[in-house]
């Protein structure tokens, strides 16, 4: 039988690991993100930023919009010249709603619409994704840090290895990209019910530059402990954590008014 003393140390180290995942459960990022991709109509890619940068920038903040970042592909290659990429942070999606609906009715946003369509609609395309930060994901929030490029990454992991995939990014990946220069800016996945909500994983990184990503990444390639990573991994998957051509790389740069840049 377990005396009174046993007894007391297992009763507190039980209260201390409740502790501790309660607190792990409290700092976890609880918020709603929304990545948002807008096309410009032909001719209207300036005037489409300008009004970011005048207008609604400012308006979203007003109305409890979190602007975390906002992006264009570094050249050419990496995507069309008339696409903007941003990310915004609610506290949760009923919060989202609410200040998409106050943004909407400002008068001030009103009159901004208004007078920058007036010869025409600036935005001709327009997609959203919902998303969630993982629990390895570092503090999601603006930084300025430059000058430095950014790299948007999304995996499709092959069947029923998600859960894997993020695994070794937790426990190996992040901490060996950070070991190489990559700077790890947030990682998330699809939100539940969201298209990819099964397979997803997207994330962002940065590099001082496209050629010394290429370096970093070399480096990061050859290293033992991501070899070894990487094949524990896959011989318990048995076989790849992602599919087929599941992994899709995009270069990108801040706009002037991004907070994080």
């Amino acid at each position: 039988m377990m005396d009174m003393n046993c007894l007391k140390i297992a009763l507190s180290a039980l209260c201390l690991a409740s502790a501790v995942v309660a607190t792990a459960a409290e700092s976890k990022d609880q918020r709603c993100y929304e990545m948002r991709i807008y096309y410009a109509a032909p001719g209207k890619t300036d005037a489409m930023h300008a009004r970011f940068r005048d207008h609604t920038v400012k308006l979203f903040a007003r109305h409890g919009m979190e602007n975390l970042g906002y992006w264009t592909p570094l050249e050419e290659k990496d995507g069309p010249t008339n696409m903007l990429v941003y990310v915004l942070a609610y506290p949760d999606r009923e919060a989202r709603e609410k200040s998409w609906k106050a943004f909407s009715a400002d008068p001030d946003w009103q009159a901004a619409y208004k007078n920058s369509e007036k010869d025409g609609r600036l935005v001709e395309k327009a997609e959203q994704r919902f998303l969630t930060a993982t629990d390895y994901s570092p503090s999601i929030k603006p930084s300025v840090a430059g000058p430095r490029v950014f790299e948007m990454r999304t995996y499709t992991a092959s069947k029923g290895n998600l859960e894997r995939l993020n695994a070794r990014f937790r426990d190996h990946t992040v901490a060996l990209f950070q070991k190489h220069g990559i700077a790890n800016v947030a990682y998330w996945t699809p939100s539940t019910g969201e298209p990819g909500a099964e397979d997803t994983l997207l994330y962002f990184i940065s590099h001082a530059s496209r050629e010394a990503a290429g370096e970093s990444f070399k480096r990061f390639g050859a290293d033992p402990a991501w070899q070894a990573a990487r094949k524990n991994s896959e011989e318990a998957a048995g076989g790849s954590l992602t599919a087929p051509g599941g992994v899709k790389s995009v270069f990108m740069k801040a706009t002037d008014y991004s907070p994080t840049r």
